[in-house]
């Protein structure tokens, strides 16, 4: 029996987020990394686990003709770098790709959407919809029903609780908790170890359990 080869990706970013989701890609056995684009001069033509960071943005489309590739996954943790490059990627004709670690567990009925990863340890559970070019970081948890929006940021070990609605561009610091039926509005930074127990309004910054706003 034939087995397809695997298909070639794109990298962009050359940070430890990167290692991360190149991990990753090895793991799943679907994609092959055929190289690493990063806006340092510094980092051209260096190394990151032994693929080659092959040099800034502005050379990425003729790189990718060489190799063949139109595929590519966004790997910057900033969630405004994240999107904006992301939004370039396609304007270019790019694919983005979805990347999910083999031990996290995806419920039934789950939705995940392109250019989203999904560390190691996640749990998105049943119905649950997770937007574009979203980070669900290490060991966090998504319940049931729930509405991750485009470029959000799930840090690792958030416990987010059934029915919670989180808007475009959010960032949950690491050990957020929010309580079931809460709706976080867009744009929002959530400060580390939070417990949110109330809505948050777009473009707020809230700490502390329970949460409050902040200047």
């Amino acid at each position: 029996m034939l087995v397809d080869a695997p298909s070639k990706v794109i990298v962009i970013g050359a940070s430890g987020h990167a290692k991360v989701i190149i991990d990753m890609l090895e793991k799943q056995g679907r994609k092959e990394v055929a190289f690493i684009i990063d806006d340092n001069p510094a980092l051209k033509g260096k190394t990151l686990f032994g693929y080659p960071v092959a040099g800034p943005r502005s050379e990425l489309h003729e790189l990718a003709r060489q190799e063949n590739v139109k595929q590519a996954i966004v790997a910057i943790g900033n969630n405004n770098i994240r999107v904006e490059i992301a939004a370039w990627l396609e304007s270019a004709d790019f694919s983005l790709v979805t990347v999910v670690h083999p031990s996290a567990q995806i419920g039934r009925g789950a939705v995940i959407a392109a250019g989203t990863v999904v560390m190691a340890g996640v749990v998105i559970n049943s119905d649950s919809t997770v937007g574009k070019n979203v980070v669900i970081n290490t060991g966090a948890t998504v319940d049931h029903d729930c509405r991750i929006g485009d470029g959000v940021h799930v840090a690792p070990g958030c416990h987010v609780c059934g029915g919670v609605v989180i808007g475009d561009g959010t960032l949950l610091g690491a050990g957020t908790t929010i309580i079931p039926n809460v709706r976080v509005g867009q744009n929002v930074i959530v400060g580390a170890g939070s417990t949110l127990i109330q809505d948050v309004p777009d473009g707020a910054k809230v700490a502390g359990s329970p949460a409050r706003e902040i200047n």
